[in-house]
């Protein structure tokens, strides 16, 4: 029985940034809420490539991905780090990103994807799926499912290596993530293409809230859930996670599905999954299901690299460097890439570092 109750709490530094932060506006449209989000992540990436120096160093390509309807596509757009040959087959990381399905779009990724791709000599697939509410359940899981075989269809393309593709995610994109590898591994998907190499997993979602039970059996009570302890936290509380989940219109969901519960998956289902990376915010509703799959990976033999922001909360990496946890998180997201990609021999235990 588990109690990560321990990584709860907020920082000094979050307390300080949470002072200053601005009253929500009330009563907008989820059309209109969409637009000011998507626009804000915008701006800022635009600001973070120009602050950065990136655009000098990347060449960006935009495709079009056939989506299996035959008559839809979704944007995508690759980053290679510019220094480097064309011809020059390099490893392959596919970013879904964050935003509760909801939020999001090809140019809010811009900053993160050409970071990872300077940083690790890489090329970065950035996939911009469906969302809610125009696009309900699975169409971000069929998306990121027609992204990854398209890739391999095109992976000379896009100047890529088969054997080493990554798939990373943040919050609801980790979910997608985790649950195309799980789907994979399990022969439900993606047959006959190469094996993955490895997964990063920031900040997961990993179970719907109506499917949690199995989650809180595995806790040494309820009281000391996440979600409990951090059922009012900001930027993310229990509530929004329930507002994003009701967007995706899913009726009777099944505590076993392994594409929208990866989270409750078996220990027999995960073993042979591929090197896992985890980032996980202590101040998160989502904590424990994260911590939790870690502790499920490790210990039916998945190599594992997990670490804890404490005293941060979901989506703390927005606040740049306002927060010291920010660096920590690029390190776990660039440092997790080259871990998986060497190949890593699994402990057999679960250990969390907390950062």
């Amino acid at each position: 029985m588990c109690d990560f109750s321990r990584y709860g709490g907020p920082s000094a530094d979050w307390l300080a940034i949470a002072a200053t932060l601005p009253t929500p506006q009330a009563n907008q449209s989820v059309s209109d809420l969409k637009k000011t989000v998507n626009a804000a992540r915008e701006a800022a990436a635009t600001k973070a490539v120009e602050a950065l120096g990136l655009g000098f160093r990347i060449a960006t390509h935009d495709y079009s991905i056939p989506l299996r309807d035959g008559t839809s596509t979704i944007e995508a757009r690759t980053y290679r780090p510019s220094h480097l040959e064309p011809s020059q087959p390099l490893p392959v990381y596919i970013h879904f990103h964050g935003g509760g399905f909801l939020f999001g779009s090809l140019g809010s990724e811009d900053a993160t994807c050409a970071s990872i791709a300077v940083n690790n000599e890489v090329v970065v697939l950035n996939v911009n799926y469906r969302h809610t509410p125009e696009h309900a359940y699975p169409a971000a899981w069929d998306d990121a499912h027609d992204a990854f075989e398209w890739l391999h269809d095109n992976i000379e393309l896009v100047g890529g290596d088969p054997e080493k593709v990554i798939l990373g995610g943040i919050s609801a994109g980790a979910q997608l993530v985790a649950s195309l590898i799980l789907e994979k591994h399990l022969g439900k998907v993606a047959k006959g293409r190469p094996a993955i190499a490895g997964q990063v997993l920031m900040i997961p979602l990993l179970v719907h809230m109506d499917c949690y039970q199995p989650q809180l059996d595995r806790l040494t009570n309820p009281g000391v859930s996440s979600y409990e302890e951090n059922k009012n936290a900001p930027v993310l509380s229990a509530a929004t996670v329930k507002f994003f989940g009701d967007l995706l219109k899913i009726e009777n969901p099944d505590v076993n599905d392994t594409k929208l519960n990866p989270g409750n998956a078996t220990p027999e289902q995960v073993k042979g999954l591929p090197p896992t990376v985890f980032g996980i915010a202590g101040l998160d509703p989502l904590r424990d299901e994260g911590l939790l799959y870690g502790k499920l990976l490790a210990e039916a033999g998945v190599a594992t690299d997990v670490s804890v922001f404490q005293g941060v909360p979901h989506a703390f990496r927005q606040f740049g460097d306002k927060l010291a946890a920010s660096k920590r998180w690029d390190e776990v997201v660039e440092n997790g890439i080259r871990w998986a990609l060497s190949k890593p021999a699994p402990s057999g235990k679960f250990t969390a570092k907390a950062l």
